[in-house]
């Protein structure tokens, strides 16, 4: 008996990796070989990334607050353990919006700590 071998499945699977190299220079768009690597490399730093970014986001607003707190003679820790300390709900998010868009509404959070 011949062998049988799926064309239309193994085409599909090869396009749906070339699909996603789309974009890539030389080689890494056209060879198969190449762009599976290529797309596979890119599809774990995408995986990490996206934990990474909430990190680095989460730093951004910690140094923004400690900006705005340091503005009003509080520090970044003695000012989140006051909040705390007050059952505030605000996460650091919130807060580094506020300190860096409405100076006016950061500086009344501040005060109701102090």
């Amino acid at each position: 008996m011949p062998r049988s071998v799926n064309a239309v499945a193994s085409r599909r699977r090869r396009k749906k990796v070339l699909d996603l190299a789309k974009g890539y220079w030389g080689s890494r768009s056209k060879v198969f070989t190449v762009a599976k690597n290529t797309v596979e490399k890119g599809l774990q730093y995408a995986y990490r990334d996206r934990k990474t970014k909430k990190r680095e986001f989460r730093a951004l607003w910690i140094q923004r607050i400690n900006a705005g707190a340091r503005q009003h003679g509080l520090s970044y820790s003695v000012l989140m353990g006051k909040l705390t300390a007050k059952g505030n709900g605000l996460n650091r998010k919130v807060l580094a919006d506020l300190a860096m868009n409405h100076p006016e509404a950061f500086k009344a959070v501040v005060d109701t700590v102090k």
